[in-house]
């Protein structure tokens, strides 16, 4: 397990390396109302805004799951996410939830959320995790139930869970749309040139393609 950590804090290192400039800085602006209402509720009597409005209850059904069996060679974790796309209420208050369900042995794979820090609070199991700083140093911590971690704003990071029993986290965010961009995707399903990435990452044609057959995301329907 030691060499296995050892190799995938390296190869976390040179993909944060190499998508650095994916790293963005922008913030959610401050609004001038106690709330903002959806396009479609515009001109609608106050008194037809109620409580049902404020409320999720998205994660109700989360809560409930059964975790999937880990399949070898799967990234098979779940995450359930009350965004202002999920939740329309959180447009303008900057902030947001997302829960995330690790079985055994499976791995949130390296990504960022460019407009937003995220505050993560391990509830059940345990969890390891990681991020990778501007300078390109490790930041790695191993959780339990109750301990809390944060992911600095537009960094590199992953969450891992190698034991064998499965866990779940709840992260909050500093904005109502985070975003999530995923280095490996991004990276190598996204039609960069061969060539380039062989020579980024020092390696050969037939291993990049293999990397891109294996990460591209399938044609959306």
């Amino acid at each position: 397990m030691a060499s296995i950590n050892s190799y995938y804090s390296l190869v976390l290192v040179v993909i944060a390396l190499a998508s650095a400039p994916l790293a963005a800085v922008a913030g959610d602006a401050d609004i001038l109302s106690d709330f903002i209402v959806p396009t479609s509720m515009i001109g609608m009597p106050p008194m037809n805004i109620t409580g049902d409005f404020f409320t999720y209850t998205g994660f109700s059904a989360a809560m409930n799951m059964t975790m999937p069996k880990p399949m070898p060679g799967t990234q098979n974790f779940t995450v359930t996410k009350a965004t202002m796309m999920e939740f329309p209420a959180l447009n303008g208050q900057s902030v947001a939830y997302a829960m995330l369900k690790l079985p055994s042995e499976s791995v949130n794979p390296p990504h960022t959320h460019p407009r937003a820090a995220e505050l993560l609070l391990v509830l059940d199991g345990a969890l390891s995790v990681g991020f990778v700083d501007t300078a390109g140093k490790l930041y790695m911590q191993d959780l339990a139930a109750g301990d809390m971690f944060v992911f600095p704003k537009g960094l590199v990071h992953y969450q891992s869970n190698p034991g064998r029993s499965p866990a779940v986290a709840l992260s909050a965010f500093g904005s109502s749309a985070p975003g999530t961009v995923s280095v490996l995707v991004t990276v190598f399903g996204t039609g960069v040139d061969d060539a380039v990435l062989a020579k980024s990452f020092k390696t050969d044609l037939p291993t990049v393609q293999k990397l891109k057959a294996a990460l591209t995301p399938p044609p959306k329907k």
